[in-house]
């Protein structure tokens, strides 16, 4: 059992069932009780196949230490995020999120939804996993609960239903957890629900749990040209990203719906503070500081973004990657919940996405590209060296500014012999230049 092997894997919430074993996870269980130190540790899980069995074994774990189990039973992640917030507990979400079927793993969080991270307990909770203590304890106790009434009633105390308008959305749940909720957020709503791959099945039928992936995009897109509904939007296996569609069926950026929901929270709290990753698009932090907010940059990654928005009381925050996290979420990002502030806001702006999106829109991204090389941070000195003299900062990776002609991250893959490049310029000629730049160094 290579239990370092797990936790790299981690890092990119996805683990081979190979490695993560039933006995794998009742280590994992034990390591986590003693590390969170609770009476209670909140357990829900995916519908992967792997996952009853490994939220079984998690839980023979965790009681193994005298602590009781609450098991919500087969939930979207950012229901667990919910349960751990309201209840003040720690919780772990069985799931390998947007990965192929064949793979799981595991989210962490402490009470209040905190993030666990590689830096934040993540070493910890291993150490005591390879050795796991042998005193015996008192068996907990495992709980059982249906959470998704008062997952909808919370999401409702962000949101105002009577609010959202009778506009028709077109989701596609991918066979993962969304389908679990979506239905009853629907009923609280004038809005009308075209479902698409609702049903959770774990060994994902119909494409791929990734809607980050075009390809995955089709069969949403082909259903928006028959329908022609408002909006269309795409989650992944755990529900927690979310990918939107206009009603000409043109996908938005991450950046795009971070604008225009920063944008939105300025309206209602002047002067907040909204947080973006470093790879947002340059419309974010301007779109932020014209509506007279503060832009806060972060690392890319949930556990940074949720620590930065605890020490600056963020209203808000988003990356690009599909990832929006709210305040009043508990700092948690949501799928489902970004679903319906976008519901909000075209009700109240009463124009169509594809208008709305447009002053949020000013340059032009290459998305993620990329590269295999066998010295990442020899590779990173080489691009820096090439720039010498544009202004550069090393928050995650290599940024490079180069004011009118555009800018661009290079920051190195923490799991994969890989370097990530995303770059963005004002116009098609600009990035297509800047682009053959980087890539010539790269892969020189």
């Amino acid at each position: 059992m290579d239990l370092p092997g797990i936790f790299k894997a981690y890092d990119v919430r996805g683990l081979v069932p190979a490695q993560l074993d039933a006995e794998a996870a009742r280590r994992i269980g034990v390591g986590f009780a003693e590390f969170a130190g609770a009476e209670t540790i909140a357990v829900g899980r995916d519908c992967r196949r792997s996952s009853p069995v490994l939220a079984e074994a998690l839980g023979d774990g965790i009681v193994s230490r005298g602590v009781d189990v609450l098991d919500v039973g087969a939930i979207t992640t950012d229901m667990a995020y919910f349960v751990s917030g309201a209840r003040e507990l720690p919780a772990v979400m069985i799931t390998a999120s947007h990965n192929p079927p064949d793979y799981n793993g595991m989210k962490f969080c402490l009470a209040g939804a905190a993030p666990v991270g590689r830096d934040t307990g993540l070493e910890e909770i291993r150490r005591i996993a390879e050795a796991p203590p042998t005193t015996p304890r008192p068996r907990g106790r495992i709980h059982t609960e249906d959470v998704r009434d008062a997952y909808v009633d919370h999401l409702f105390t962000i949101v105002d239903a009577e609010a959202i308008a009778p506009l028709r959305v077109a989701a596609d749940g991918g066979n993962g957890m969304a389908g679990v909720v979506l239905p009853l957020v629907f009923d609280r709503v004038a809005a009308e629900l075209d479902g698409l791959y609702l049903e959770p099945d774990g060994t994902f039928p119909n494409h791929p749990p990734d809607p980050l992936n075009p390809e995955n995009l089709r069969d949403l897109e082909a259903l928006m040209a028959r329908r022609r509904p408002d909006l269309g939007v795409a989650f992944d296996g755990d529900a927690d990203r979310a990918f939107f569609v206009d009603d000409r069926g043109v996908p938005l950026p991450g950046s795009t719906t971070t604008a225009i929901i920063a944008e939105w929270f300025l309206r209602r709290e002047p002067g907040a503070t909204i947080v973006h990753n470093l790879i947002c698009s340059k419309a974010v932090p301007e779109t932020i500081e014209r509506a007279g907010g503060k832009p806060v940059r972060t690392r890319v990654g949930h556990s940074f973004i949720k620590q930065v928005m605890a020490e600056t009381n963020a209203v808000f925050g988003g990356e690009h990657s599909g990832h929006y996290y709210y305040r009043d979420n508990y700092r948690a990002d949501s799928g489902i919940l970004t679903l319906l502030v976008l519901l909000e806001i075209l009700s109240e702006r009463g124009l169509p996405l594809s208008e709305l999106r447009e002053p949020y829109e000013p340059y032009v991204a290459s998305g993620e590209l990329n590269f295999e090389v066998a010295d990442k941070e020899a590779t990173i000195t080489a691009v820096e060296a090439a720039f010498a003299g544009a202004d550069v900062d090393h928050l995650d990776g290599l940024t490079v500014d180069l004011g009118e002609e555009g800018w661009f991250n290079l920051r190195p893959s923490n799991t994969e012999p890989v370097l990530r490049l995303n770059v963005e310029a004002p116009d098609r000629d600009r990035l297509e230049a800047l682009v053959a730049r980087v890539r010539e160094i790269v892969e020189s």
